[in-house]
């Protein structure tokens, strides 16, 4: 059922108003993201790998380990999982030193990552003699996000880690998540109903609907999907992976190349050779039968329409190729009609500089 480089999954579970039923396989590496609306069954699926949730007749494979099938299920403390839940959950009588403690005496006598390693990737020097009434909430997660990993895990589950704090905490908090994906080798799986959440830290996505796969696979390959109405509605957008190849001090923008072009993007966005994803949002791109002469938009990419789908009841969505990356355009009908847009042709994107910054959770 599994590969030694996977998390191989088979859930059944059913209540009296709701039901799950999920076959999926994981990949054991990066982060993969868990998707889907309020009740869709994110959490319960999470439970259930934790084994924190019955459900007799299901199968849990890891590396090719048999956790869970019909006849046996490991308990939840030998499952050699981290979990962060949607609350820090901290001892409050211990400070956050003995809490992180706490966590690496039960790691089942595996090799535990370096201490001093996992507090400085999340930025926690400062706070090691605090008790929890004494940290705000991004600090509290990044604490609880320390214990899981310093547990040495094979793998961690993190079930909706921003969704208890405000806009502010998790902006503060967003960074450290995306060092941790750049830094650490513990593969992680990542619930959300959050989609900027997802595409700026995930690598695969598994999306959820009503307790069943809607679909599975590599982040922007699920994201640019026409036939997926959780993806496609007005959050509706895709991913570009470039790097910074210049900073304008003038105007305080940055260049960003990808295999499809570049694009002008502001702020400083990091140091010239740095790897830089991006998120660029339907709406927030326009499309032209010839380049501006004159306008204000900086970015322009010639693409080529590859899929158009509807979008009731005034707009449609239009996938475009730029190089070999997606992007998606929300238009309206009546706007493709006249320019009379088919599968095939070749336009313009139009991209504004400043519709395209990382994702700011107070807005």
């Amino acid at each position: 059922m599994s590969s030694i480089d996977e998390i191989a999954l088979r859930y059944r579970l059913q209540r009296a108003d709701f039901s799950l039923d999920v076959a999926l396989q994981l990949p054991l590496s990066g982060i993969t993201g868990i998707f889907g609306a309020s009740g869709s069954g994110k959490t319960t699926l999470l439970r259930c790998i934790a084994g924190l949730e019955a459900a007799p007749g299901s199968e849990l494979v890891v590396t090719g380990e048999c956790w869970q099938d019909a006849t046996f299920s490991k308990p939840p403390h030998e499952r050699q999982i981290g979990y962060v839940f949607q609350e820090p959950r901290l001892f409050k009588h211990l400070d956050v030193r003995t809490n992180i403690e706490y966590g690496m005496r039960r790691s089942l006598g595996r090799d535990t990552p370096a201490f001093e390693k996992v507090i400085a990737l999340l930025g926690i020097e400062a706070l090691l003699e605090r008790k929890p009434a004494k940290l705000s909430g991004g600090e509290a997660q990044r604490v609880a996000i320390a214990r899981a990993l310093l547990r040495a895990p094979r793998f961690v589950l993190m079930d909706e880690p921003l969704a208890s704090l405000d806009a502010a905490r998790k902006n503060e908090i967003l960074p450290y998540l995306e060092r941790l994906h750049a830094e650490s080798s513990i593969p992680i799986i990542y619930v959300s109903h959050n989609i900027d959440e997802i595409c700026c830290l995930c690598d695969h996505l598994v999306v959820l609907d009503q307790g069943r796969v809607a679909a599975s696979g590599e982040l922007q390959s699920v994201l640019v999907r026409m036939d997926l109405p959780q993806v496609m509605g007005d959050a509706a957008g895709s991913i570009l992976d470039g790097r910074i190849a210049n900073f304008d001090a003038k105007y305080s923008l940055s260049l960003l190349t990808f295999a499809g072009g570049e694009l002008w993007l502001p702020g400083r966005l990091g140091n010239i050779g740095d790897r830089y994803r991006l998120r660029i949002r339907a709406n927030d791109v326009s499309l032209s039968r010839t380049r501006p002469q004159d306008t204000t938009v900086l970015n322009l990419l010639d693409v080529v329409i590859e899929a158009v789908q509807d979008a009731p009841p005034a707009a449609q969505l239009i996938r475009v190729l730029a190089g070999q990356q997606r992007l998606v355009a929300r238009i309206t009908r009546r706007s493709r009609e006249n320019l009379n847009l088919q599968p095939g042709d070749r336009v313009v994107a139009q991209v504004k500089a400043v519709a395209v910054s990382r994702p700011n959770f107070g807005e």
